[in-house]
């Protein structure tokens, strides 16, 4: 490995090639451990999962070994988890098929060299190829940048964590049993129903609340506000407590911190929509509080932005519907909508682009969704397209190319059939909104001035941990990375997608 390594730094840094590999996930974690980053790259199996979803063929494995397979003929094999291959001296195409299977190729780079003239062929063949490649190039970009932000780690504060968490929780319990702040309102909440209650167990609250007369449907926070008790204060407050314990606790931060930084492990695409998951470690979800422990270094600054009222502005340039687009060129495009066309009622307004997105169409949505439809007919009829394909069993995709999963099972029933379509109507916009922030993440890696580098990524922001002198650099960077996602997946849309960037010494501190 370390001399493949170095070859690969030589060859990068005389040419700047983009690299062709099987899998991001499991080649280049080894390759920044030996201190090599590349620019570009084509992962073969992300690419793959996008492709057979393409053809409606979702779930099927999307190894290199199994597209080699299927070229063949053969049954494909299942997939191995990159994420869960062991750690050591492996070789660099260790998941390559075995010789058996390449009858085509003569040695692993064959094979990678057949995988990709297959995947060029079959994105050619795709109704909106140039598109579609882009989707490749990002989401490979994507996987790039996944691997660089988990070897760089989020810059974190253990002495700042312990003290939010001694201050909420009490101080840290031997054993890692229940802190006292739990403990107590455990107690308080057993007196308020009149008995012993485990209240981290819904099964539990349930019947305590039946034993004092009241039936609930869950426990859930919006269904608790909703009931007169003395106990419900008490249990919303260890609800949120109990998660923070559970999620960022001190057991939590023994795992995924390490030399002052939090060392995430993200998965590209784990989302069916495109967005990212995560193996564990909760980097998807920092409560605010929690962000008190993610300090930049001395003589360093975070520099954070976020994408404001992504998915409503995605919908105004995918639909290009000239009213809507109009008001996606203000900065806050509810006020813009509202005062166009629902009398300066800005709520209303928002009630109903969201509404028109997520399927909400009645109730108290109903009246801004007429408004909504009467005044940019284009936009909605996009959505409704998409509502009405997935109602019928059928598949949408978003602006790019990225396919929605089927049905899973017989659209037997209307209510079923209706839930599809929610999910279709809303698949094309947030899947076209994440693509919109894969090509930000993308262009945004590649022109940081060093070393500042990219740390965390969750949807629709970004974070970047930069030297303070080159912060002004870096808000300049972001912003000309976002004019150019504009560019790549709409063109010349007048569909503007602001960005709101602070620098700041702690997370918390960002607007």
């Amino acid at each position: 490995m370390p001399d493949l390594a170095a070859a690969i730094a030589a060859r990068e840094a005389a040419e700047g090639p983009r690299w062709v590999w099987a899998s991001t996930a499991s080649l280049y974690p080894r390759l920044l451990r030996a201190g090599v980053r590349v620019a570009r790259c084509h992962d073969l199996e992300l690419t793959e999962a996008l492709l057979l979803a393409y053809d409606g063929r979702w779930g099927e494995p999307r190894s290199l070994a199994a597209l080699v397979a299927r070229r063949q003929g053969r049954p494909a094999p299942p997939d191995v988890d990159p994420g869960a291959a062991p750690k050591g001296q492996q070789a660099l195409f260790d998941e390559l098929p075995p010789p058996a299977v390449l009858r085509e190729a003569s040695n692993p780079v064959d094979a990678v060299c057949l995988g990709y003239a297959d995947q060029l062929e079959r994105m050619r063949r795709t109704a909106v190829s140039e598109r579609f490649r882009l989707l490749a190039a990002v989401e490979s970009a994507g996987a790039l940048a996944a691997a660089e932000m988990g070897h760089h780690g989020l810059p974190w504060r253990a002495d700042v964590h312990d003290e939010l968490l001694t201050e909420l929780l009490g101080p840290a319990p031997p054993g890692g049993g229940m802190p006292a702040r739990l403990v107590a309102l455990k107690e308080k909440i057993s007196q308020a129903l009149g008995g012993p209650v485990h209240p981290e167990s819904p099964a539990d609250l349930l019947r305590a609340f039946s034993r004092n007369g009241i039936v609930l449907p869950s426990t859930r926070a919006w269904v608790l506000q909703q009931v007169d008790h003395p106990a419900v204060p008490l249990l919303l407050e260890f609800k949120e407590l109990y998660r923070l314990w559970t999620a960022h606790g001190w057991a939590w931060r023994a795992q995924w911190v390490h030399n002052g930084r939090f060392h995430p492990e993200y998965v590209p695409g784990g989302v069916v929509s495109g967005r990212w998951a995560t193996r564990g470690g909760g980097a998807l979800q920092i409560p605010k509080v929690v962000r008190r422990a993610v300090v930049a270094d001395d003589g360093w600054k975070l520099v954070v932005a976020d994408a404001g009222q992504l998915e409503p502005r995605v919908l105004a340039a995918m639909a290009g519907d000239a009213g809507l687009a109009a008001a996606g060129r203000a900065g806050d495009l509810y006020r813009a909508l509202a005062d166009e066309a629902f009398g300066g009622d800005r709520d209303r307004a928002k009630v109903a682009l969201l509404g028109a997105m997520y399927g909400q169409t009645g109730g108290s949505a109903a009246p801004a969704l007429v408004a909504l439809r009467a005044r940019f007919p284009v936009a909605w009829e996009f959505v409704e397209r998409a509502a009405r394909e997935g109602e019928a069993g059928g598949l949408v995709r978003s602006w790019l190319g990225r396919t929605c999963p089927p049905p899973d099972g017989p659209l037997t029933s209307g209510e079923r059939a209706r839930a599809r379509g929610r999910f279709t109507r809303n698949f094309v916009v947030q899947a076209t909104a994440a693509e919109w922030a894969l090509a930000l993440l993308a262009t945004v890696r590649t022109q940081l001035p060093p070393p500042a580098h990219l740390v965390f990524f969750q949807h629709d922001e970004i974070i970047v941990h930069t030297p303070a002198e080159l912060s002004a650099a870096v808000v300049a960077a972001i912003e000309a990375a976002g004019e150019t996602a504009r560019r790549l997946l709409f063109g010349d849309t007048v569909v503007r997608f602001p960005l709101g960037i602070s620098t700041v010494d702690c997370y918390a501190d960002a607007k």
